[in-house]
């Protein structure tokens, strides 16, 4: 059997050297291989952590390796950024063990490579009060809290240097399990006690009233509340979407972004499985997805279909009273979940995607009937994409105005002049951004 260690470089080497995604590239690998409870939370440890903190490990071992990481073989780079983030971040593990398991992972690949690996980390551990970072002050926060320096500059531009910190700080943190109640299948308090019972440790949402968070107990998509559609799992900042609609029974409402459905089904969950919800992707097998929940969740009212977003569609014409476009993003709100955003995505990336973002807007904005309402939502925290879409389309749609939300006073929730909401990342929430657009004439 293989070592929790080798799975996870293996994963390791498929996010960083193959473009593979750190969720999906850990539920396969760990779907492959028989491991125990234990060995399965090291491995997501080991991966997600690496990522996490990739910027400054690679700093440090830039300083320890003579020729630097960059000439350096994949395999024993990796080996050597799972036994500095085991060493500098993990207390767990004691530091020889770590250099241990990473010198035999290396003798995989020749007795030099082992050599390489066990000089550079024992000379890791010998070294003390090593300043890493001799940059300005940006450099230092970048190294600080692993984050690239283009990042980071976004960040304290866009926000200033307090907040733009306290989103580094929540995009680093690790992400709970939340739970939304299902209304059509059963209630709050009941779904509440039969998690209780079950041995799950949970708290109330932090701002959603369907919401549960999962604070310790076994998988949560094994539960039979799951399997049969009580509960589906979703973070607290993507259930502020739907409420936001104001919806209401027997509506035809839109979501052109769809897949996975988690947004969709919520939709029909507060319209009482009445009305239409048109759900579309431009991935014919991502549908596949939305139906597998719908079902799971007893819902009828989902009609799936393949379309692209970015393409109008005369037939949708004024047709619907609500729209709900989640849009292709640059992702930087999620980074707390998919860690290697910080390393797959730079500033062109940011700019190329606002053409197709303002695409999707333009076609919403005809789908819609008259004082029907377009909600805008992503999980970026680019104000660009954000707040900045949303002023050019109030210029081009004279039409519709940005109608005020309003969740609450908590700390992570940010309210603009405009009207648009941005939520701040933390342990219970995604860094988000939601806009209301009503047509009014």
């Amino acid at each position: 059997m293989e070592s929790s260690r080798k799975i996870a470089l293996d994963i390791l080497e498929e996010v960083l050297n193959k473009n593979a995604y750190s969720n999906i590239a850990i539920n396969n690998k760990l779907n492959r291989h028989n491991l125990g409870d234990k060995d399965k939370a090291l491995v997501t440890e080991i991966v997600y952590g690496t990522l996490k903190y990739k910027y400054t490990i690679d700093k440090i071992l830039d300083y320890h390796l003579k020729n630097g990481i960059k000439n350096l073989d994949n395999y024993v780079l990796n080996i050597l950024r799972i036994g500095i983030y085991q060493i500098r971040y993990l207390d767990k593990i004691p530091a020889f063990a770590a250099v241990n398991e990473c010198v035999k992972l290396g003798k995989n690949k020749s007795k030099g490579a082992s050599k390489l690996i066990n000089g550079v980390l024992r000379n890791y551990l010998r070294s003390e009060n090593i300043n890493y970072c001799t940059g300005d002050e940006l450099d230092k926060i970048s190294f600080e809290y692993s984050f690239p320096k283009w990042m980071v500059k976004l960040f304290v531009q866009q926000y200033g240097l307090e907040i733009g910190v306290n989103i580094l700080k929540g995009l680093n943190t690790i992400p709970s399990v939340t739970v939304r109640v299902n209304n059509l299948k059963g209630n709050f308090e009941e779904v509440w006690n039969k998690l209780s019972e079950n041995h799950y440790n949970i708290e109330e949402g932090l701002i959603c009233p369907e919401a549960i968070k999962i604070i310790k107990g076994r998988n949560i998509e094994k539960n039979p509340l799951f399997k049969e559609g009580f509960i589906t799992v979703q973070d607290e900042s993507a259930m502020l979407v739907a409420p936001a609609m104001d919806l209401s029974d027997n509506m035809n409402v839109m979501d052109l972004c769809s897949a996975p459905g988690g947004k969709a089904t919520h939709i029909s969950e507060i319209i009482n499985n009445t009305g239409k919800v048109l759900a579309f992707d431009i991935h014919e097998n991502k549908l596949s997805l939305i139906k597998e929940n719908a079902y799971r969740l007893g819902i009828t009212n989902i009609f799936l279909d393949t379309m692209d977003a970015t393409l109008y569609n005369h037939k949708f014409e004024e047709t619907a009273d609500r729209v709900l476009i989640d849009v292709p993003c640059s992702g930087l709100g999620i980074i707390r979940k998919k860690p290697e955003i910080k390393y797959t995505k730079d500033l062109k990336n940011l700019k190329s995607i606002i053409g197709t973002q303002r695409k999707i807007l333009t076609n919403a904005a005809h789908y819609v009937k008259e004082d029907g309402i377009i909600i805008y939502s992503t999980c970026t925290l680019n104000k660009e994409e954000n707040e900045g879409n949303i002023k050019w389309f109030m210029d081009k749609f004279p039409s519709f105005k940005v109608e005020p939300i309003f969740y609450g006073n908590l700390d992570n929730l940010i309210y603009s002049q405009l009207g648009t909401i941005t939520i701040l990342p933390n342990e219970s929430m995604d860094g988000f951004f939601i806009a209301k657009l009503k047509k009014i004439r």
